[in-house]
């Protein structure tokens, strides 16, 4: 709050801008800082708001006052308050021509505007135009602008000049074009890939900002790829020793050290190109000692880059005399008194290990004491240096201090971290599994169910495979303490539901093993531990299946099995569970009871938990029944990776698919459903003519259909006798609005588709010049023998009691209690394809017959010829006695005539068909036309208009 205050007072009092001294702004400062609570500062700033809101939108307000509120809008914003009144008004300052007024309102823009924002847009062309100016200033805050703007839409637009400022004379401008072109590559790499070797460029530069500008971009491009870049090690090597030897300004120096983030950058990017190279490693030895030697350890940026050049050692190829001085490094920082300076020097510890594993035994004492500060921080950064130097002669003495950690702490998520790190070293590096089995109970206890379910089943393996070798006395010994070890432990008040489990399978497996206990007394504690625990299922689950193993082996040993009341009542109750599983096991343990001992040495043979068990995955058993089943006409099973292609877009065509497309959203008309099969000893009607039969979709004909050439079919009668309407020169009623015409449907010929950094200081300490030395007490001496071991002892060999326990828990982990799981799955049917159909009767096609001919017809014309036949038509038509034209009335001939007479009568006719020059047919459809508009003609004279298209037409409706 104090330095938002002093920001805002400066503002005010014009250090920047040079505008002059605002009361309000002051007074709004004053007022802030002065508020005792949150409530009383909301509600100065909502009210200086709604002054704001009130000026702002004044017409003509002043440069200078429009600045002024500005920065007010700034300080609001930055208090949490919704300014986004004002953010149109910064934008407009952006543009203007004064240099103040145009740099306060970059200002507010970056700071109210994010990349995405919808007034980006606005701000683009100010940008351009400004990177264009000849005043610097104005460029660098266009620079500053389109690094926090620019997003990759606007990235080409802004591209070029950004490029073309890399040559800048001034260098403040070439140092934020390479910073705005850094962003470029952070948002949208492929945008500037071309333009990467700029950066090489700036790298030689004359200034050193520009220099160290560069640094970041290619400090990512070495992350990303080291090797493209290790032409630039000499040249970073160069470009350290320079800042190293404090050849650059003063103005670059921090607390006396010569520019120390550029030597850090330089030190990270140079570990990045020495890891795994010894040519380029070797080149940075002897800048790295310089800087060991010359840099000041007095101030924290000091130890920074110390640290740094620890990190650097670590990372290159290994040289014993940097080794050397990292180590002196390193026990400096553990010497000191600062809890800072302690946790630097057991990170570089920590690194320093992987290489030389020595080194940590001449600090045994700075990290015992580390690992006993009452700074938290320090202790877990202790503990996982621990982690890091555990080996088999230490492996007890730091899992057991890393327990009584876990216990004293509540963090679970910190508990869990390190439940399964001493899991981790006590399964590596146990000495003895009956040490494995003891500190495994205790993580069990304190860590409960947060232990992973992977290590009970590597506990469980471990007890069953027991040492590995043929010394059964040894199996049996380490059984027999693992069941009175859980035997005690179930007196404990509470426990985890996973330990829980593994103590029931134990007690199961083992309990009355070497005779020690009874079976009586075996199940009824599992019995207790299922009546404790009556709401976690699982528990019960293990419980009555270990009682199971106890009563199948006392049977399989010829012993009578007395099955205790408070058993029988468990039974009894889970058989009535809910949970099927358990109503499994308690039927199971009831059916078991009853079999004689023969039969349950099969089922439940003795120590057999370890046995592999081979699973036929593809079901080789069902073979015979598979073929028989396929000869007596079943459908064959497809798989579930090929029956999920038939649901594809390109295959809906085929009416194979039909039954997969059927499930689909559909987009078109519904066709129509096909009519029965004529019946040809039935005469046909003319009301069962004119009905509509709904036929199942099913049916439906998918495949194209097309009319023979050769083959003429009449334009009134189908070739089974049935009607069709007349409809052309109607609207459709799907599709375009337009008249039907006799081509072909699309929607009937096509088939459906689916859519588918503050400077601290701190005290001078003289390492070499302290003579006091802190005895140590001999109880941290032991601790520390017994962690860090002899000097003399450079090699670890482990017991063959750890080889074998080590053994074990890799096998277990390799092998998983096998389940089986048999799944009986029926083969789905399979439709076959439907043969062609006849084409249905298309009375939704609107008149469409179903020719290759495309003919476009007026409608008009159509009717001014239906009015009177013509000349061709009248040679040819029947005449009557009295001379006059007959004209067939179709529908009366269907009255009484049958269907079988039907094909016949219409050779009768020759007005019904005609061919056309391709042998198809034209259908005409329906009854007389000439009765049908004589009788309609007093109606049609209503609200007729002439029209000069068709004369004709009105003459003869009018009269």
């Amino acid at each position: 709050m104090e330095q938002l205050k002093t920001i805002g007072r400066e503002l005010a009092m014009g250090s920047q801008g040079g505008w002059g001294q605002s009361k309000e702004f002051l007074d709004l400062v004053k007022s802030i800082g002065e508020s005792r609570s949150k409530a009383e500062e909301d509600r100065i700033i909502l009210r200086e708001i709604d002054l704001l809101k009130r000026r702002i939108s004044e017409p003509d307000v002043p440069r200078r006052k429009m600045k002024e509120y500005v920065i007010r809008l700034i300080y609001a914003e930055m208090l949490g308050h919704d300014a986004s009144f004002g953010y149109i008004h910064a934008v407009k300052l952006a543009h203007d021509g004064s240099l103040p007024s145009k740099r306060t309102g970059y200002l507010a823009v970056t700071l109210f505007l994010d990349d995405g924002h919808d007034l980006i847009i606005l701000i683009v062309n100010t940008m351009q135009k400004d990177l264009r100016s000849d005043n610097y200033l104005v460029v660098c805050a266009a620079l500053t602008a389109v690094c926090r703007l620019v997003n990759e839409e606007t990235i080409p637009a802004i591209l070029p000049q950004v490029v073309e400022l890399l040559g800048h004379p001034k260098e403040a401008v070439r140092k934020k074009a390479v910073m705005a072109l850094h962003r470029f590559h952070q948002k949208s790499p492929g945008s500037v890939s071309h333009l990467l070797s700029n950066f090489r460029k700036r790298l030689c530069d004359n200034d050193p900002g520009v220099m160290g500008a560069t640094l970041c971009p290619l400090f990512d491009l070495i992350t990303a790829d080291a090797n493209s870049y290790k032409d630039l090690v000499m040249s970073f090597v160069n470009i350290l020793k320079q800042v190293a030897e404090k050849r650059l300004p003063k103005a670059y120096d921090y607390h006396q050290m010569p520019a120390p983030f550029i030597q850090i950058k330089l030190l990270k990017t140079l570990a990045l190109l020495g890891a795994g190279n010894k040519q380029a490693s070797e080149s940075m030895y002897t800048v790295l000692g310089d800087i060991f030697r010359k840099c000041e350890s007095s101030s924290n940026i000091g130890n920074a880059v110390l640290y740094e050049c620890i990190c650097c050692v670590s990372s290159i190829y290994p040289n014993p005399k940097m080794l050397n001085a990292a180590a002196e490094v390193t026990s400096r920082f553990l010497k000191s008194d600062s809890h800072n300076l302690k946790y630097m020097g057991i990170d570089a510890l920590g690194r320093l290990l992987k290489i030389n594993p020595d080194i940590a035994e001449e600090h045994q004492l700075a990290v015992i004491d580390c690992l006993e500060d009452p700074d938290d921080t320090l202790k877990r950064k202790t503990f996982e240096l621990l982690y890091k130097m555990t080996k088999s002669t230490n492996v007890e003495v730091i899992v057991d201090r890393m327990i009584d950690y876990m216990i004293n702490i509540s963090d679970n998520h910190y508990k869990t971290e390190i439940a399964s790190r001493c899991v981790e070293l006590a399964e590596q590096f146990a000495p003895s599994n009956q040490w494995f089995i003891q500190t495994m109970n205790r993580v069990f206890e304190h860590a409960g169910d947060l232990v992973n379910v992977k290590v009970a089943h590597n506990l469980m393996r471990l007890i069953a495979e027991g040492f590995g070798e043929d010394d059964e006395g040894a199996d049996s010994q380490l059984r027999s303490s693992a069941v009175d070890s859980y035997l005690r432990i179930l007196e404990e008040p509470k426990l985890p539901s996973l330990f829980l489990q593994v103590i029931c399978w134990v007690l199961g497996e083992y309990g009355t093993a070497d005779g020690k206990y009874s079976a009586a007394y075996i199940t009824g504690k599992l019995c207790d531990v299922a009546e404790a625990h009556s709401n976690d299922s699982t528990v019960k689950a293990y419980a009555v299946t270990g009682m199971l193993k106890i009563y199948a082996f006392e049977i399989a040993a010829g012993r009578k099995v007395e099955l205790l009341p408070e058993c029988q009542s468990l039974i009894d109750e889970l058989s009535a569970s809910h949970s099927t599983d358990l109503q499994q096991r308690a039927y199971e343990l009831q059916a078991l009871l009853g079999l004689d001992a023969h039969s349950v040495e099969n089922i439940m043979p003795s120590d057999a938990s370890c046995e592999d068990i081979e699973v036929d995955k593809s079901l080789s058993f069902l073979n015979s029944f598979v073929q028989q089943s396929l000869e007596k006409g079943a459908r064959p099973y497809i798989p579930e990776n090929e029956r999920s292609g038939i649901v594809d877009t390109s295959n809906f065509g085929h009416s194979s698919h039909q039954d997969a497309s059927s499930h689909t959203l559909r987009f078109e008309a519904y066709e129509l459903p096909k009519p029965p099969p004529p019946v040809q000893s039935a005469p046909l009607s003319l009301s069962s003519s004119t009905e509509l039969v709904p036929v199942p979709e099913s049916l439906y004909s998918k495949e194209p259909h097309q009319a023979s050439p050769h083959v003429p079919v009449p334009e009134t009668l189908s070739t089974d006798g049935e009607v069709r309407l007349r409809l052309q020169g109607i609207q459709k009623k799907w599709g375009k609005p337009t008249y039907s015409s006799p081509t072909p449907s699309s929607s009937a010929s096509t088939s459906e588709k689916a859519s588918n950094g503050v400077p601290t200081h701190t005290k001078d300490v003289s390492f070499d010049s302290r003579k006091q030395k802190v005895e140590a007490s001999a109880e941290k001496q032991r601790l520390a023998a017994s962690l860090f071991g002899s000097s003399s002892l450079k090699s670890d060999k482990k017991t063959s009691s750890s080889q074998r326990a080590s053994k074990g828990s890799t096998a277990s982990a390799d092998k998983p209690p096998a389940v089986i799981e048999t799944v009986a799955t029926e083969p789905p049917l399979i439709k076959k394809p439907l043969p062609p159909q006849p084409p249905p009767p298309d009375l939704l096609d609107l008149g469409e017959p179903t020719t290759g001919i495309s003919q476009s017809l007026d409608p008009f014309k159509e009717l001014e010829g239906l009015l009177g036949p013509t000349t061709q038509e009248l040679s040819s038509a029947p005449v009557d006695s009295d001379g006059a034209i007959n004209q067939p009335d179709l529908m009366a001939l269907y009255t009484d005539t049958p269907l079988s007479d039907l094909h016949g009568m219409t050779s009768g006719f020759p007005n019904i068909t005609s061919g056309n020059s391709h042998g198809g047919t034209v259908v005409k459809k329906g009854p007389n036309p000439q009765d049908s508009l004589e009788k309609d003609a007093l109606s049609r004279q209503v609200g007729v208009t002439p029209s000069g298209r068709n004369p004709n037409l009105f003459r003869d409706l009018l009269g």
